[in-house]
């Protein structure tokens, strides 16, 4: 007899993606039919189908029907009775409406000089110019122009073999794709694998429609299901149905009729109102220098390609604005979130100093690219990359990591509806040993859950999910899973350098578990005769504190550990770091965390075994010499900080930065430590205050706009100040109270600024003079000093050098001098320094 279960929709977002995908799971596990009956709606639905389930519409308080009729419907009432009552309630959150973004301000080199700029959305950064094109929008609802319907039989048959010959096509794509190229792609292939999909192209044929117009009616069926569905994320997806629908319209009428990627010869900035994701494949790589887009957001697929591929992209950009100015030069900056048209000759000379600054930096780093982590006296420190997946490897190598530190593998299990096969892991892990050529890449086993949810795991949400159910805790529920990522990861292994890393290991009953499991996976493939690495190293992750207790007892099991900062701290000082009225207590200089870190090195060392720590704290160019202090063997990170890291560890001792860790590890405050950190940048490696480094004869710079510009982002080159704009902008506020031009043709712009690491007399001498408030001027000297450490000496400076510039002699040897190095000799005499 068919069993019903009533009840009410209690989701705030309804039935969307993530509760459709649970239910679809439970109830495919079943032979019996089970209906899904919405009875505001009075849709009745297949709940086998997760797009049909989304077309039902149900909304928050809507009554709802489970209708099952089968051989084990009794046993299908039981498991969707308590799917309804104990977990379905956990498959959604009530969406809090987002407020816009605060914008980056612009830097004032730039807003003084009034360009005509479009804000919007960054979504991939980067600086790109190029001519503005557009991309028409396809409107599937204009498409009408088709030959009369033929039989049904006939219509059905076009239709099918275009679906057949479109998963076909995808499958090949798959096969050879990039890991976000492949992730993408098996999601359209999901869409025409679904049964419902193709139910809705037979029912609209059945309408004496053709297939033509039976794909368009389909595509815009679901996407009104989709738009209606209340979810930020499934409203993206519309796109996805779009494309395949355009793509199968494609495979009947060719792709004459439905052309999607006009071709390009020269560098271009595409707009359009939206992309789908096999239009920007088809894309010429070498010419797409920039992207923007009027809808679409960081979920779209779309998106996720163009970050792939390092590309400019900017979303909700105001399309008829930039209509207007088709086939003209314009600049994308992906940096700001702003689009710049109508370039006045200045606004081209300020992204002519921002490209110029990006090839110095690139060019003075570009000696560490292959150039092993290491301290001025000799020690060596491993520079690794964190990456989430097989794609982002090669971009780390070519970034100068050493090696990949942290491949956080639940990325490769999330946003799709059901886990990876063996196969693909395979095949993800040796697309990144292609790219590693024998280096070495540690692999972390997944850790989902938390604050990591997987939908189709259905693991329910938790009040406290950090402390929760996730990571290595979820393993033996979830062994299938965890067998057969071990098993990917050990048959990858017979192909390169390869380590296994659990986390969230707390105690040693979870490490002999492990390692029961890893052998007997192992046993299993000797007997299959499968090749691995028979001693590939396994380590754990050191982030809960318990592990810093029995480390002694963990190095008899194990061959490494790597410190995850961010746990480690929140665990540590019982701080959850989301959580806005406590993140003031979450701060990694802590005398209290520096003392277990300390501990945890010294320990491990002490057994012989190797420690590196691939947390935030690890990319933080000012901890940098604590972390060189503790005696770390690794540092693991994200690419863009590499090469500055290895640069910055090149000047630093390692006996000097033993005496600063004592030093902090004694300090009662964490303020106490930031200032001790900032006098020791100060201090290290005894840098003068003047240097020819920062001094400038005769540059191209013909406002005071590029001059303060300049100056700062020489500052950055020289490797005394990591965020130039904000030092630029502390310069600017003392600008606005008043001019700094003395008269003479000579200016001393000044300040005081956390935002300088390195207290600076910087010089610039102009070819020509320039207005500077209500004067000329020729010749700039800035003073930039750390307000950690500059007591008066900022002040004692500035009258100094005012009281000098009134001395004609002063002046006229300055003013005379054609070198930087006479410059540094006359100022540091007059100075005294």
């Amino acid at each position: 007899m068919a069993k019903k279960i009533v009840f009410t929709c209690i989701l705030p977002n309804g039935i969307h993606a993530r509760p459709a995908s649970n239910i679809e799971k439970i109830c495919n596990g079943f032979i019996s039919t089970i209906q899904w009956h919405n009875l505001r709606t009075n849709i009745i639905v297949d709940a086998k189908s997760v797009l049909s389930l989304i077309s039902t519409n149900t909304l928050l308080n809507d009554k709802c029907h489970l209708l099952i009729n089968g051989q084990d419907e009794e046993q299908a009432y039981i498991r969707l009775n308590t799917f309804i009552e104990n977990e379905l309630p956990f498959c959604d959150e009530e969406l809090i409406a987002n407020n816009d973004e605060e914008i980056t301000p612009l830097p004032r080199s730039l807003s003084n000089l009034n360009p005509h700029i479009i804000r919007a959305k960054a979504v991939c950064g980067g600086i790109a110019s190029g001519i503005l094109k557009q991309i028409d929008y396809i409107d599937l609802n204009k498409l009408d122009a088709f030959l009369p319907a033929e039989s049904i039989e006939k219509e059905q048959s076009i239709a099918k073999n275009a679906l057949t010959k479109l998963q076909k096509i995808i499958s090949l794509q798959i096969d050879c794709a990039s890991e976000t190229s492949k992730d993408i792609l098996s999601a359209h292939l999901a869409i025409l694998e679904d049964p419902s999909f193709y139910e809705q192209i037979e029912q609209h044929i059945e309408q004496n429609l053709t297939a033509g117009a039976a794909i368009i009616n389909t595509a815009k069926f679901f996407s009104e299901q989709l738009i209606n569905s209340g979810s930020e994320y499934l409203k993206e997806r519309t796109l996805d149905i779009r494309d395949v629908c355009l793509q199968l319209l494609q495979q009947i009428y060719g792709e004459n009729k439905f052309s999607t990627h006009p071709k390009i010869t020269e560098p271009t900035i595409y707009i359009a109102e939206e992309l789908t994701p096999s239009q920007f494949l088809e894309l010429d790589k070498k010419h797409l220098k920039g992207l923007l887009l009027a809808q679409g957001g960081t979920t779209s697929h779309t998106v996720i390609l163009a970050r792939s591929f390092n590309i400019p992209t900017l979303v909700g950009v105001n399309i008829d604005i930039l209509k207007k100015h088709i086939d003209q030069k314009v600049k994308v900056d992906g940096d700001l979130g702003l689009i710049a048209y109508n370039l006045s000759p200045e606004v081209q000379r300020y992204y002519q100093l921002e490209s110029h600054l990006h090839a110095q930096l690139t060019e003075k780093q570009k000696t560490f690219i292959n150039t092993p982590g290491a301290t001025v006296d000799g020690i060596k420190i491993e520079i690794a990359a964190n990456i989430a997946h097989s794609i982002e490897a090669q971009s780390a190598f070519n970034n100068g990591a050493q090696s990949i530190g942290l491949f956080r593998t639940e990325m490769l299990y999330m946003d799709r509806h059901h886990e990876p096969s063996e196969d693909e892991l395979y095949n993800t892990f040796c697309q990144a040993i292609e790219a590693a050529k024998q280096r070495t890449i540690i692999i972390r086993t997944f850790d989902i859950g938390g604050d990591k949810p997987v939908n189709y795991l259905n693991i329910p949400r938790e009040n406290n999910p950090f402390l929760g159910y996730r990571a290595v805790r979820i393993y033996q529920e979830f062994l299938t899973l965890f067998r057969t990522q071990l098993r990917a990861i050990l048959k990858a292994s017979a192909h390169g350098k390869l380590k296994i890393m659990i986390p969230m290991i707390s105690s040693m009953e979870e490490v002999l578990w492990i390692k029961e499991e890893l052998a007997n996976i192992k046993q299993s493939l000797r007997n299959e005769k499968i090749p691995f690495d028979e001693k590939i190293p396994l380590g754990i992750m050191l982030e809960v504190p318990s592990i810093m207790f029995i480390i002694d007892q963990c190095c008899e099991e194990i061959d490494f550990f790597s410190i995850g900062s961010n746990d480690l701290t929140q665990y540590l000082l019982a701080v959850d770091r989301d959580n806005a009225k406590v993140t003031k207590h979450y701060n990694s200089l802590n005398p209290a965390f520096l003392r277990g870190l300390d501990h945890i090195v010294k320990t491990v060392h002490h057994y012989g075994k190797w420690v590196g720590i691939c947390g935030e704290f690890a990319s933080k160019g000012s901890v940098l010499p604590l972390l060189v202090g503790l005696g770390l063997d690794e540092l693991s990170m994200s690419a863009p900080n590499i090469l500055a890291t290895k640069a910055r560890l090149a000047k630093l001792s390692r006996s000097d930065c033993r005496i600063l860790l004592n030093k902090a590890m004694n300090c009662q405050t964490s303020l106490e430590v930031e200032h001790l950190l900032a006098q020791f940048r100060m201090e290290q490696g005894d840098l003068p205050l003047i240097t020819s480094e920062t001094i400038t004869i005769e540059p191209d710079w013909l406002s005071k706009e590029e001059v303060i510009k300049g100056m700062t982002d020489n500052l950055l080159i020289a490797a005394r100040c990591r965020y130039p704009q904000k030092l630029a902008e502390d310069i600017w506020l003392r600008e606005d109270v008043f001019s700094t031009a003395l008269g003479f043709g000579f200016a001393i712009p000044h300040t005081k600024s956390e935002h300088i690491e390195q207290s600076t007399i910087s010089v610039t001498k102009l070819p020509c003079p320039i207005t500077w408030g209500d004067e000329e001027v020729s010749f700039v000297i800035m003073l930039t000093l750390n307000k950690h450490t500059a007591g008066d000496q900022h002040m004692r400076i500035f009258s100094k050098l005012a009281r000098r510039i009134m001395h004609e002699e002063f002046r006229t040897s300055l003013v005379n001098s054609s070198t930087a190095a006479e410059i540094e000799t006359i100022l540091k005499q007059e100075l005294e320094i």
